[in-house]
């Protein structure tokens, strides 16, 4: 817990003295260029979500349906082991995506980290970001968008691995038929998406 969060007059007294630790151990790291990943999370519509960055931009969203303590470790192993609780560097995207779930914001304009996504899969992800707000496109179209129109199963394959949900719009991606296919968020979390954006 931090006093970003949990003011420390409102704390027991051990708690608030850990919570000050804690805003020590932050602020050192940030001065001191050693903080590699912050991360914080935001009660949304769909559940808790899970936002991390790196000093280049925001590198990861994760709902609670991906644990997050996996997520983290995660983090840990491929991007830096230096992960801390940091909510200041992520105040930016979370008001982004607290007007986005308020239907005021139709697009994301923080900066992004790409490091989890390489080759077929990262072109795919770059296309993803051209599908309008309020618009979907299916795997075939998205396939075709991407430059390989037999990789339909690759793009499902990107769309499930996207480190940056709801950012990078993979919820936009149907089936021919119109019924969603998988999520990472689960079904009920991409119907809320995608009613969100055509209500709006």
């Amino acid at each position: 817990m931090t006093p970003d969060l949990f003011p420390t007059d409102a704390l027991p007294a051990e708690a608030a003295d850990l919570a000050a630790l804690h805003a020590r151990l932050v602020a050192d790291a940030e001065r001191t260029g050693v903080l590699d990943l912050a991360y914080t999370t935001l009660e949304s519509p769909i559940g808790s979500l899970l936002l991390a960055a790196t000093p280049a931009g925001l590198v990861r969203v994760a709902f609670a349906a991906q644990d997050h303590e996996a997520v983290l470790e995660d983090l840990a192993a491929k991007v830096s082991p230096r992960v801390l609780r940091a909510p200041r560097r992520l105040e930016g995207a979370v008001r982004e995506f607290e007007e986005y779930f308020a239907g005021t914001r139709r697009g994301f304009d923080v900066p992004l980290d790409w490091r989890l996504s390489h080759g077929f899969r990262r072109e795919v992800l770059a296309h993803l970001g051209e599908i309008r707000y309020g618009t979907t496109e299916s795997y075939a179209e998205v396939a075709q968008a991407a430059g390989n129109p037999k990789a339909v199963r690759a793009v499902g394959s990107a769309c499930a691995t996207n480190p940056l949900p709801i950012v990078v719009p993979c919820h936009r991606v149907v089936r021919s038929d119109g019924s969603f296919g998988h999520y990472a968020g689960g079904e009920a979390a991409k119907h809320l998406l995608l009613t969100l954006e055509s209500a709006a």
